[in-house]
């Protein structure tokens, strides 16, 4: 079982991330991401455009159990953090998130 926290602050410290709805949006668009992992609180629009966009991309979309205030918290960031992009993983097992899913 893969340790959700600890590896998302993994990808934030030695990936390649961006934060926010609108970088998810834009980086599904160009299929520059890896990885979406979106707050469960996540605004709804923002929420369906997201999963649309990631579909068509064949980006993988993981639903984080948390707020985007736990988001935030667990991204080391002193803001609420609803989506995150996840481009390159760096030292962290996030993509495994997927895998387990499936």
């Amino acid at each position: 079982m893969v340790d959700i926290n600890k590896q998302i602050r993994m990808a934030v410290k030695t990936g390649k991330v961006g934060f926010g709805s609108k970088d998810a949006l834009s980086s599904t668009n160009s299929a520059r991401a890896k990885l979406i992992i979106l707050a469960r609180n996540c605004r709804e629009s923002d929420r369906d455009n997201i999963l649309h966009n990631a579909q068509q991309s064949e980006v993988p979309v993981y639903v984080f159990p948390g707020t985007s205030l736990d988001l935030g918290a667990v991204c080391e960031k002193p803001f609420p953090v609803s989506a995150l992009v996840v481009r390159e993983a760096g030292d962290s097992e996030v993509l495994k998130l997927v895998a387990e899913k499936k």
